[in-house]
């Protein structure tokens, strides 16, 4: 293996999985994109192995710190320790992400499973560079009947990869039909958002459905296919779905079908914002709200705009909920702290009196490293205005 000296070893030595450039020696450029390196430290003692973008800011993404080969073995090992640990702690799941990239020391690698059929994504070069090997342990173990192949998030263009999505093995003739708390839902893996399904939010909708009061009316804003409505009303609530996505709303509605809940949910097409500031004008008051958008911090460099954003919509839907209604609020930026959510939420709520239920993060398939705070990227707040 090339060799590569850090200059800055302590975020390595905490724990960390990545290097960053200006923590090297010297320039990585004269690397290949996605060569596998051993790194050493000034005194030349030996630190990791991992991978090399001379691309990328993140310049080495660990994959080891013993000296070993990063071959077929290596990577069955860790797939099948990812697979283990599902087997464990969500024992008889049919579908959730089964390898959550550094959260499993697999970097670059997401791989998400609908039933039987399985949906990867490979993010980095070092990862790419690995993907036949990686898809080839992963049919052999998880023994899907569909692979999907969902390289088409822009993490890869930062990378200096393309963009693509292919159906690898199997046929999506018929989408697979997964189930969260009881309630069945159809996935579609190559044309829906992200990989087809929100898993990480699965254990946080079952705690708030278990919060609601039957009979009460509530919104599901951002609801994509209606994984947090669908939850709502098998409570016994009545729901109204709010996306600007047509097609999104078609599949929630046909998995309200699914469940035989159509008669409590209603399905809106329109802008989250204005359809809010709507309500509150009208004084259209509510028993519950949720509120997932997509992320609105795509970067530092945007934080003082996505917390105006999140700040916006949270204060909106506390005015629209009546006394003692509940509010479900998250946001998946990674860049905006739990410190920060919480200071924007206690903003939001001057001139209210707001507890908090709970505060929650992303569910346990979805295993954060102490050490690499990127992988605990999900907040998820339970308040109710009393």
């Amino acid at each position: 293996m090339d060799r590569v000296v850090l200059r800055r070893t302590s975020r390595l030595n905490e724990g960390h999985l990545w290097v960053f450039s200006n923590e090297l020696q010297g320039s990585p450029r004269g690397y290949a994109p996605g060569a596998i390196v051993e790194l050493y430290d000034r005194q030349d003692n030996f630190l990791a192995v991992g991978y090399i973008n001379p691309h990328s800011l993140i310049s080495v993404r660990i994959l080891s710190r013993k000296r070993e080969e990063i071959d077929a073995d290596f990577l069955r090992r860790r797939i099948i320790k990812a697979v283990e640990y599902r087997k464990r702690f969500l024992p008889g799941k049919d579908s959730c992400r089964m390898i959550y990239s550094e959260g499993d020391l697999l970097p670059g690698l997401i791989v998400d499973k609908y039933n039987d059929v399985i949906v990867v994504q490979t993010l980095t070069y070092g990862m790419e560079r690995l993907k036949d090997t990686v898809l080839s342990l992963l049919d052999d173990i998880l023994g899907p009947s569909a692979i999907v192949l969902r390289n088409d998030t822009a993490i890869r263009q930062l990378e200096g990869l393309p963009l693509e999505r292919q159906l690898l093995k199997g046929t999506l003739d018929n989408l697979p039909v997964i189930t969260e708390g009881g309630l069945r839902f159809e996935v579609d893996p190559m044309s829906g958002q992200k990989t087809g399904f929100f898993l990480d939010q699965a254990q946080n909708r079952e705690a708030f459905a278990r919060l609601i009061e039957p009979g009460g009316r509530g919104l599901d804003l951002f609801s994509y296919t209606g994984a947090w409505a669908l939850a709502a009303a098998s409570a016994r609530a009545g729901v109204t779905m709010v996306d600007t996505s047509e097609k999104a709303l078609q599949m929630a509605s046909k998995n309200a079908l699914l469940n035989n809940l159509q008669h409590r949910c209603d399905f809106l097409q329109d802008d989250v914002f204005d359809f809010l500031k709507r309500q509150v004008q009208d004084g259209n008051l509510y028993d519950f709200i949720v509120s997932d958008p997509p992320a609105f911090v795509k970067s530092r460099t945007n934080i003082r705009d996505g917390l105006r954003g999140y700040a916006e919509l949270n204060a909106l839907a506390m005015k629209a909920l009546k006394s003692g209604g509940l509010l479900a609020t998250s946001s998946c930026s990674y860049h905006v702290t739990r410190g920060m959510f919480m200071d924007m939420l206690t903003h939001c709520a001057i001139g209210r009196d707001v507890c908090i239920l709970d505060i929650r993060c992303q569910g346990i398939d979805h295993p954060g490293l102490l050490a690499v705070p990127e992988t605990q990227y999900l907040k998820c707040v339970f308040v109710q205005v009393i």
